[in-house]
């Protein structure tokens, strides 16, 4: 029988594994959904005990309907939703809170607290991130501050933290029975809490937060045996690659290269540009950790994080009825020939890369009595590719390396009008891969590399495949008159919340 890899993916709001072959290709797929608790306003939990489960009944649904024996499996590569905070009693495995989740805004109090006179830029030169709910270092001095009794455990050693991907290898490796206790640079990178050169934790950062060390698990490259499963079908298979699942689709999309870039486009969309063996700062953009094999040097990558792109589409059906399905909204939108000078700007809780502002709120400007609901669509498609623009355009302002394509991924990839206009206004070709999973491949491939499945990163190349390339037509001209114009438009969305 031929080698399989299998890869875990924990995301947001499931979790599957899904087994690859040698050649890149999917075998099967397990997929199971986890609850959404939100407590409060702004607040998202999950269950950390309920994802254990679904983690491990994903990996039973996928060998039951494959060919594939658990002994074919050699290796499983873990990628992970980012920032996603979980603390627990290392002698039972049991969380003290529900895990808080990246999208979680309860810490905006605790940001502020923590910037004081400095702002939000107060540890980026350490961490290269900026201060934020967003990341996992302030989420885990919540739960240290507000539930009985978790700071002094923590502080006697009887706490570990991780983001989800420590977790998951954690129960994976044997739990309280042994389990391994440790994550990888590109996760780390996420926390605010490591030194992205040392590529250890900073004790600065963790004296300013109040965060024991001693709760902390041992940071380790992306691609290297952490453990052997302990308690599953997949008894002894190492678990032997990790990446956060942007990080880990940089690595699926095979951008090994300086400047070379992906997108991906979800709910919101994230692209990352490979940036070399040194982290480039950006007051724009997050510096983080691409990707780290072995004992070879860690890859660097400037990130723009995007908060609403696909999410647009999905207000368009569920909150205005314009459209019965999201791919509804191509066909509608290649209904007029452009926005009639419509503009929307997704601004709905703020604005992330390249502007940081959390007091911008979205807006649609240009009606006239002539737009109709066919500009309005075709209006949130293009602010997609705006953003993405402003992403790019201050990639290339940090990094010396400027962008010659952009390969992409996600659920809005199928939209070819905005695939075509993503194109038109980078001015560089936007190229679909034949295999859509790079984020689970990615951590596969990671998997795979440690144990010798595959070579190393030309593998990954070779292995790599375009299924479809768009090639800018616009006149540029065109081009940066309409980008004036959306630049008019965001200014419209700042400034909207006041304190």
């Amino acid at each position: 029988m031929p080698d399989y890899v299998g890869a875990i993916d924990q995301g947001t709001s499931s979790s599957r594994f899904i087994i690859f072959d040698t050649d890149g290709n999917i075998v099967q797929v397990g997929q199971r959904e986890h609850r959404q608790i939100h407590p409060r306003s702004g607040w998202v939990e999950h269950d950390p005990l309920e994802i254990t489960m679904r983690v491990r009944e994903v990996i039973g649904d996928a060998l039951a309907a494959s060919i594939v024996r658990p002994s074919d499996i050699k290796a499983i590569g873990i990628t992970n939703q980012r920032e996603t905070t979980v603390l627990w009693d290392r002698r039972t495995g049991r969380p003290v809170y529900n895990a808080i989740v990246w999208q979680d805004t309860r810490t905006s109090a605790i940001v502020a607290e923590l910037g004081g006179s400095e702002g939000p830029d107060r540890i980026r030169h350490i961490c290269g991130l900026p201060l934020s709910t967003y990341f996992s270092g302030p989420k885990a001095k919540w739960i240290l501050d507000n539930v009985d009794g978790v700071r002094a455990r923590a502080e006697a050693g009887d706490i570990l933290f991780g983001t989800m991907d420590t977790y998951t290898i954690w129960n994976l490796t044997g739990g309280p029975n042994g389990g391994v206790h440790v994550t990888d640079v590109t996760n780390a990178s996420r926390t605010m809490l490591m030194d992205l050169r040392t590529l250890d934790w900073s004790d600065e950062v963790l004296e300013l937060m109040g965060l024991p060390r001693a709760m902390l698990p041992e940071i380790r490259s992306s691609s290297e045996v952490y453990g052997n499963v302990h308690g599953t079908v997949l008894e002894g298979v190492p678990v032997s690659g990790v990446l956060g699942d942007q990080q880990a689709a940089l690595f699926g999309q095979a951008c090994f290269e300086p400047g070379t870039a992906k997108n991906t486009y979800g709910t919101g969309s994230f692209l990352l540009v490979n940036t070399g063996n040194e982290p480039v700062p950006s007051q724009k953009l997050l510096t983080t950790v691409g990707y780290k094999i072995g004992d070879q040097p860690a890859v660097y990558a400037l990130e723009g994080a995007i908060a609403v792109t696909g999410a647009g589409v999905q207000w368009l059906r569920d909150q205005l009825g314009i459209i019965r399905t999201a791919p509804d909204s191509e066909a509608l939108a290649a209904s007029v020939e452009d926005t009639g000078d419509v503009y929307f700007v997704p601004a709905f809780s703020g604005l992330f890369a390249p502007y940081w502002r959390d007091d911008a709120r979205g807006v649609i400007v240009g009606l006239t009595a002539f737009s109709n609901k066919a500009h309005i669509t075709r209006a949130v498609l293009e602010a997609t590719a705006w953003q993405s623009r402003e992403v790019v355009d201050a990639a290339n302002e940090a990094a010396e390396a400027p962008f010659k394509e952009l390969k992409v991924d996600g659920g809005m990839v199928n939209n070819e009008l905005l695939m075509q206009f993503q194109s038109d206004v980078l001015g560089v070709p936007t190229i679909r891969p034949k295999v859509s999973e790079t984020t689970a491949l990615g951590a596969a491939y990671a998997a795979g590399i440690a144990v010798g499945v595959w070579a190393g990163t030309d593998d990954v190349t070779r292995n790599w495949g375009e299924d479809k390339r768009w090639e800018p037509k616009m006149d540029s001209g065109d081009v940066e008159a309409r980008y004036a114009r959306w630049k008019e438009a965001v200014q419209r969305t700042l400034g909207w919340i006041r304190a």
